[in-house]
């Protein structure tokens, strides 16, 4: 089955180093932006030294932090031979529903402000860590899905990158603004479930070959 390397970064972790992960989202979320080592060592029972030998410093433990949440997002599992409307339609709702779960969590948001504010200000790099490992990595992910619905016949378009964005914006549409500047929005599974099958729909609109093809009929009658 096709699988990025990013879907495996939370795999490759412990059960330790992946509790010590959450511990600094925890700490995030309680504390916003004054995060220490210490202060991570003392929430997740290790030392200090520890710490420094599994992640190396601290933008090392703030990128593993940022590839741990990021690696709950996730693309699907497909036989590319026999990748199909079904394996796509499913791949592209799996990968929306994670999403809006993932940034509606209090610790991407917290992670998310945090890096936003320290983008402002230029202190600390947080902001392009959650860059770099969030967004841009999570693109990653869902390509290989989408070129995989094109060498298929299934998905028509010219630029995978402007394929991605689309989607990226018909799943997310205002959520993760709204939640970023404070709003008390709150989703549950079926309302999450509802948004992904929805955009999904809306993607296949836009992008699925066979209506692409139908329309070149019609206009060609």
């Amino acid at each position: 089955m096709t699988r990025t390397a990013a879907e495996t970064q939370g795999e490759a972790l412990t059960a330790r180093q992946q509790a010590v992960l959450d511990a600094v989202l925890s700490l995030m979320v309680e504390k916003g932006s004054g995060l220490t080592m210490t202060a991570v060592a003392r929430r997740a029972s290790c030392s200090k030294e520890t710490l420094y030998k599994w992640f190396g410093d601290r933008d090392g433990l703030l990128t593993a932090t940022v590839q741990w949440q990021a690696s709950k997002v996730r693309a699907g599992n497909y036989e590319r031979q026999t990748f199909d409307a079904g394996a796509l339609r499913e791949s592209l709702k799996g990968f929306a529903a994670n999403w809006l779960e993932v940034i509606a969590s209090p610790t991407s948001i917290a992670l998310n402000r945090i890096g936003i504010s320290q983008a402002a200000s230029r202190d600390g790099n947080l902001g392009s860590i959650v860059l770099a490992n969030g967004r841009f990595a999570i693109g990653e992910r869902l390509k290989p899905v989408l070129d995989a619905g094109r060498e298929a016949g299934l998905l028509a378009f010219d630029d995978t990158e402007t394929a991605f964005r689309t989607f990226f914006g018909l799943a997310g549409r205002d959520v993760q603004i709204r939640l970023l500047l404070g709003d008390t929005l709150t989703l549950s599974r079926a309302e999450i479930a509802a948004d992904a099958e929805r955009a999904t729909e809306q993607f296949l609109t836009l992008y699925g070959a066979g209506r692409h093809a139908s329309g070149r009929d019609k206009s060609n009658a």
